[in-house]
């Protein structure tokens, strides 16, 4: 079965799902009642979730009404694709986890609107669950993709109902408000990264990309291809080009490694 998956577009890490394995056993009689596999969870359903839920592999939370006060929103419900070279494989082996890693960030992207690089200054991001061991022994084979945004380390953002979330970054007001900024300058000992709708002074301006393979560049090359680069998007983004403050944050050999080919180049707000 192919997987679900009609959107395009251009990721937390890979959450590890429970495995299941094939059992066999006699067939029910027809007197015997066999319980049916659970109904997928509600496409564009809303929910209030911690973040030590949204970075679980399963989920039972119910629903909230999307008019009032939630922080996650399922954005696509697929079926996963169990099956690889002819055989059944568990629900957290890497064939079906690289399809979880797959659509739900292009389904992200799809909702979110906007250009590659609004994306990658915005504090969205997408999580997701599949069922629980229980319910897979009931046949379930679903998976969810649920829209959340970052307010601060490890804190969820309050999210707009999923009308506005839909295209949200193709405006200016929905970039500044759910955008990446610093409450010190980058590199400085007080400095957290938090939603720029909080109380901040500095604010991630642009991405620059990286080129390079698998293998991390090294400190030094990264630092040196991004800072020109910055210092000259800062210096546009600048009331007097003569005098102006940028910090440049290349990436780490770990952001590196789960793909992230990009820095950010930062200046006060």
């Amino acid at each position: 079965m192919a997987p679900d998956d009609p959107a395009a577009g251009p990721s937390p890490s890979e959450a590890a799902s429970p495995s299941i394995s094939p059992t066999t056993g006699p067939s029910p009689s027809p007197s015997t009642k066999t319980e049916a596999a659970p109904d997928p969870p509600p496409d564009g359903a809303c929910y209030r979730l911690s973040f030590a839920q949204a970075t679980e592999p399963t989920n039972r939370s119910r629903p909230v009404p999307c008019g009032r006060r939630h922080d996650a929103q399922t954005i696509f419900v697929g079926r996963l694709d169990t099956r690889a070279a002819g055989r059944r494989v568990a629900f957290d082996s890497r064939h079906v986890q690289r399809q979880l890693a797959r659509v739900c960030p292009r389904r992200l992207a799809a909702r979110l609107g906007g250009t590659a690089q609004a994306r990658e200054l915005s504090r969205y991001e997408v999580v997701w669950f599949s069922p629980t061991v229980a319910e897979t022994q009931l046949g379930a084979r679903w998976f969810r993709c649920d829209a959340v945004a970052l307010a601060a380390a490890e804190t969820l953002a309050v999210l707009p109902p999923p009308n506005r979330l839909r295209g949200i970054l193709e405006t200016e007001s929905g970039r500044s408000a759910y955008g990446l900024c610093g409450t010190a300058a980058p590199g400085a000992g007080d400095f957290e990264r938090v939603i720029c709708s909080r109380s901040h002074s500095w604010r991630a301006l642009a991405t620059i990309p990286m080129r390079g393979g698998r293998k991390y560049p090294g400190v030094r090359s990264v630092r040196r291809a991004g800072g020109m680069p910055c210092t000259d998007r800062a210096r546009e983004h600048a009331d007097d080009p003569l005098t102006f403050e940028y910090g440049w944050e290349w990436p780490t050999r770990e952001q590196w490694r789960v793909g992230q080919r990009f820095g950010y180049c930062w200046v006060p707000d």
